[in-house]
C-alpha cells in the first residue's frame, strides 16, 4: 500500500448523524470519520488543525447542503489511501446513484470480481470517506442493513434522507 507523506489536517463537524471528523491533504479529502469510529479502521497518522483548510471548508459546506436535502452529488477532490483493490471498490461506490442501493454481490460483479463479495464487504468497511463515498448505499443481498462504521441508525437515517424522507435521530 502506498502511504503518502503529504501532511494531513483535520476539522470537526457537527452533523445530524453525530460529530464527524473531516481529514484532508493538499491533494483532497482523505477521510470523513465517525464520532465512535473504531480505532485503526482508517490508519492515517498525525494530523494538524485544518480549521481554515480550503478542502475541509468545501467538504463541510457540501455536507451541510447534503444534510439539508439540497445536494445529491459531491464535487470534491478525493485523496484515497488504501490498497489498489480497496480503491477499485471505493470508486465503484461513487457510481451508486443518490437514493439507490446495491448489494455487495452487485459491487463485486460491477468491478469484474463476481466471487469477491466478502472482499468487497471488507473494503467497504474500510472506506475512509464516509457519506461522500456512499458505503451507506451498500446493503445485504436480502435487502437488510448490514454493518456500518457510523452505526446502523446513522445508515438508516442517510438512506431515509436520500429517499426524501429524513428521520430525526
Amino acid at each position: 500500500m502506498h502511504v503518502s507523506t503529504m501532511p494531513l489536517v483535520q476539522k470537526p463537524m457537527a452533523s445530524p448523524v453525530g460529530e464527524l471528523t473531516l481529514v484532508g491533504s493538499d491533494a483532497g479529502l482523505v477521510a470523513v470519520l465517525w464520532e465512535d469510529d473504531r480505532p485503526g479502521r482508517v490508519p492515517l497518522g498525525p494530523m494538524d488543525d485544518g480549521s481554515d483548510h480550503p478542502v475541509l471548508a468545501k467538504t463541510e459546506a457540501q455536507l451541510r447542503e447534503y444534510f439539508e436535502g439540497r445536494r445529491e452529488v459531491f464535487d470534491l477532490p478525493l485523496d484515497f489511501r488504501g490498497t489498489d483493490f480497496q480503491k477499485i471498490v471505493w470508486q465503484a461506490l461513487l457510481e451508486i446513484p443518490f437514493g439507490e442501493t446495491r448489494s455487495y454481490a452487485q459491487i463485486a460483479l460491477a468491478i469484474g470480481r463476481p466471487t469477491a463479495s466478502r472482499a468487497v464487504g471488507a473494503a467497504n468497511g474500510r472506506n475512509p470517506i464516509s457519506i461522500i463515498t456512499p458505503c451507506h448505499r451498500v446493503i445485504g443481498t436480502s435487502g437488510s442493513l448490514t454493518g456500518f462504521a457510523g452505526g446502523l441508525e446513522a445508515k438508516a437515517w442517510l438512506l431515509w434522507l436520500e429517499a426524501g424522507q429524513p428521520l430525526l435521530l
